[in-house]
């Protein structure tokens, strides 16, 4: 393709204001127009580099054309319709496809189908340029499981042909048609819209007052999963009108509460991949791959939906950062401790949670200075400004960081810190720190494991009757496993956020069940302290391994007061669930909260 469709500059580059205002989500329309500018760039020169190494493998295109001829029709298409090529390079799922495949190249495997069936969806990329170009042309692209995808365009479905096969697809005088052996289908002059044998991808709209959003629901691109090829999952049309109306909704909080980033988020955010609701959980993934885009399932309110949009769109915007500036020095090991997952992350997984939550952190701020959904919108700023304070703390204090990553984390740690300061009311204060607390916790016993040799002088000192344990609990942690010691359930924060309004009620009224509860959560959710402290005796005594009952044994003792089991339980849960089993083999052994109230003394209060 001609270069002349480029920039006129050698290089993508961020001045450094811009790079400190995007860091404290100052961010302009500009700045992520630079971004997505920058992808485009980084997708073109990705693509003509796999074309070029794939044409070097003998049989590379199977029963397609050869790739040279996709590259020439991109050509054509950008001379007839620069935009329309543009179009197709900023497409996310162009750059999950160039990524999957350019590793399929490297490792010399297939993946899933054969690898011609990768590389001759170049051919399907360019002949959506071309339609889009409104050229008269001819080409052949692969067909999977019978459907034969056109990029941002929609899918002509073949059912009943071979599961690896390929259609051939025509333009002349603006119509278009994709053929597989006896059958055509007619692309229709809107493909977003549904015709026999197609299907459009549906686009949501939404205007607030100048705000205008649009996203596409992409339910059939191939390359829109995370990982690897997916076949298509049709939306049911009563979902449809689900997305709209929640969009709507979302679109109407974030322009009324955060108006600068409504302003920029349509121009990094462009695309969902629907998936199905869970209860009490918002789960959402994006890839820097695929700029541009974030798979999300369908949540239950608006708000929810806002935050998610919120958090995806921070994963966005850092990962086309991220191809400009490195942040970090290539770390893989699994060590930090977050919020956000059960597990040990990565920093830079760590570094992508801290300025996903940061902006979400910032929406439940708006809406609790608002007075929007009070209970609800407080609760949540307490929680996330704390749980993102303290990995972001954890992570400047990196040795990891390059200097660019110092001074974006400085950035956010100037806004977050100040926001720290800023008063909730106190039962948002208070419930927020128990969620902390129980999250911690519940990660200490599953994932630390104490040293051996202060786990056995404490278990001597007990079997000596020593009143006090030995002064030797400092630097007790050895590093984090990512192998977990047991199960997590988040029942009682879900309680919580049930109580504070987050789950709405099922349409008869009834709060909806909180999978893994247990009656001691329930006790402990609606302030019967005393109950729960009793019900989580029990469940220790039936299986004192087990992390939700130790958390919940020290925070129902601390609700009740200072307690030194419970200060064990919750500051080194793991530390007292390795003594414990090392003192079940004897005669008699002390039972959990004996013994926390033991190894407490010597937790600072």
């Amino acid at each position: 393709m001609r270069q002349a469709a480029e920039p006129q500059h050698a290089f993508h580059r961020l001045s450094w204001r811009d790079f400190d205002a995007l860091a404290r989500l100052d961010g302009e329309e500009d700045m992520a127009r630079r971004l997505r500018r920058a992808e485009r760039s980084r997708r073109k020169l990705l693509i003509h580099a796999l074309l070029t190494e794939a044409t070097k493998i003998p049989d590379h295109s199977g029963p397609l054309p050869p790739l040279d001829s996709a590259w020439e029709l991109l050509a054509r298409a950008e001379a007839r319709a620069p935009r329309a090529v543009s179009r197709m390079l900023t497409n996310p799922y162009t750059g999950s496809w160039a990524g999957y495949t350019t590793r399929l190249l490297r490792n010399g495997t297939d993946g899933v189908g054969p690898l011609w069936m990768h590389l001759g969806h170049a051919h399907a990329i360019a002949a959506a340029a071309a339609i889009r170009a409104e050229l008269d042309f001819e080409t052949t692209i692969p067909a999977w499981q019978g459907n034969a995808m056109l990029p941002s365009l929609g899918m002509a479905r073949f059912p009943g042909t071979a599961t690896f096969s390929s259609a051939t697809v025509r333009g002349a005088r603006g119509r278009y048609s994709v053929m597989n052996g006896e059958t055509t289908v007619q692309a229709p002059n809107t493909p977003a819209s549904d015709a026999p044998g197609w299907w459009g991808i549906r686009r949501v709209r939404s205007q607030v007052g100048a705000h205008r959003f649009s996203l596409w629901l992409d339910d059939l691109d191939p390359y829109r999963g995370l990982y690897e090829p997916i076949p298509p999952e049709r939306l049911p049309e009563e979902e449809l009108a689900d997305w709209q109306r929640l969009i709507d909704e979302a679109c109407r909080l974030i322009a009324a509460h955060l108006p600068g980033l409504a302003r920029i988020m349509p121009v990094g955010l462009a695309s969902l991949v629907p998936k199905p609701r869970v209860l009490f959980r918002n789960p959402s993934a994006s890839t820097g791959e695929a700029f541009g885009s974030a798979v999300v399932a369908l949540p239950t309110d608006g708000a929810s939906l806002a935050e998610t949009l919120i958090h995806e769109f921070q994963h966005i915007v850092l990962g086309g950062l991220l191809h400009l500036v490195e942040l970090s020095e290539p770390d893989p090991r699994e060590r930090i401790y977050v919020a956000w997952r059960d597990d040990p992350r990565p920093l830079s997984g760590a570094l992508q949670g801290v300025y996903a939550f940061f902006g979400v952190t910032a929406f439940w701020r708006a809406l609790s200075r608002a007075d929007r959904i009070p209970r609800r919108s407080g609760f949540e700023f307490a929680y996330w400004r704390e749980q993102t304070w303290r990995t972001l703390q954890t992570l400047r204090a990196d040795a990891t960081l390059t200097s660019a990553g110092r001074r974006f984390l400085d950035n956010i740690a100037e806004r977050l810190g100040a926001w720290r300061d800023e008063p909730v009311p106190p039962e948002a204060s208070e419930l927020a720190e128990a969620a902390c607390r129980d999250h911690l916790a519940g990660w200490r016993a599953r994932h630390l494991r104490p040293d051996p040799s202060v786990v056995a002088a404490l278990a001597a000192a007990w079997l000596d009757g020593r009143p006090r344990p030995p002064a030797t609990l400092d630097a007790t942690d050895l590093p984090p496993t990512p192998v977990p010691d047991g199960t997590w359930s988040h029942a009682r924060t879900d309680l919580i956020r049930l109580a504070v309004g987050g789950t709405p009620p099922a349409p008869d009224g009834r709060a909806p069940a909180v999978p893994g509860a247990t009656t001691a959560d329930f006790a402990y959710a609606a302030g019967d302290f005393l109950d729960a402290i009793e019900g989580y005796r029990q469940e220790l005594a039936a299986d004192p391994d087990r992390p939700n009952s130790l958390a919940g044994l020290g925070l129902a003792l601390s609700a009740r007061g200072p307690h030194p089991a419970a200060r064990a339980l919750l500051r080194c849960p793991e530390l007292v669930r390795a003594v414990h089993r090392r003192l079940r083999c004897g005669p008699r052994p002390p039972t959990v909260e004996q013994l926390a109230s033991w190894i407490g003394q010597l937790v600072p209060g």
